[in-house]
């Protein structure tokens, strides 16, 4: 699990940390019972405070992507989280946001992108078959 915290956003640490573990998951980087690092531990790789650790896991909790098991540690919630889906298509709006932003600016058209993005995976879908016909 790799998770980069900036000063610099405005964005609370610990909001941070949930925000990324739950981006994780919807990704499928994280798993279903997959254990994620002790407070303690977690707290010295990001030179935070447990006590950030603990309001990031908490928050995860309540939200059911995590459980945490007495002396045991605390996992990605079995099953996944029932907010992956939603997390996924939250994330892609704010890229399929900022992509409209960047388009209008350039004068781009909706067709424009459309075209651009259908192009666009079809080249994505034929380096795919390639990859897989060489692995």
């Amino acid at each position: 699990m790799h998770i980069h915290i900036s000063l610099d956003d405005g964005v609370p640490i610990y909001r941070q940390i949930v925000n990324q573990i739950k981006y994780q998951v919807a990704a499928g980087q994280l798993l279903p019972d997959e254990e994620l690092p002790p407070i303690r531990t977690l707290a010295e790789q990001l030179l935070v405070t447990p006590n950030t650790i603990v309001r990031a896991y908490g928050e995860l909790e309540r939200d059911n992507v995590v459980r945490k098991r007495r002396g045991a540690g605390t996992y990605i919630a079995g099953g996944g989280s029932p907010l992956a889906r939603e997390e996924r298509r939250r994330i892609l709006a704010g890229r399929a946001d900022q992509l409209l932003a960047e388009a209008r600016q350039m004068n781009f058209g909706l067709n424009d992108i459309l075209d651009l993005l259908r192009e666009r995976d079809s080249a994505l879908g034929v380096e795919a078959s390639k990859e897989a016909a060489h692995g």
